[in-house]
């Protein structure tokens, strides 16, 4: 049981180390939440099922942080996304290379002004 314990925990704290990560190479808040959201989400949920094989007299508690974490991380990012959007934040998209097809241009970009005649 000590050596499942032990890959739930080494797997919790991977998780938790690719969502720092994920914080510091991310172009945009947007990418941002999603890469700490998820992440980080399960990492503390792999970690905490680690210390309950660990301990199991302390299941209770375990299973009430898991849940208040699974409820809230969501609830948070997407508040924050929605909060970040309606402040006027554009998401960041990848620059067009010249010569290739204007067609896929970014559609949220502002329209070039018309040259008057």
């Amino acid at each position: 049981m000590r050596f499942v314990a032990d890959l739930f925990l080494l797997l919790g704290a991977a998780f938790l180390l690719l969502g720092a990560l994920g914080l510091v190479r991310m172009p945009d808040v947007y990418n941002r939440i999603q890469a700490g959201t998820k992440s980080v989400t399960l990492g503390a949920v792999s970690f905490l099922l680690g210390i309950a094989l660990l301990h199991p007299d302390w299941w209770a508690k375990v299973l009430c942080i898991a849940g208040f974490i699974l409820f809230t991380s969501p609830v948070a990012s997407s508040t924050i996304a929605r909060a970040v959007y309606l402040a006027g934040v554009r998401p960041w998209h990848a620059p067009v290379r010249s010569g290739s097809d204007p067609s896929k241009a970014d559609p949220l970009a502002e329209p070039e002004p018309k040259a008057e005649p």
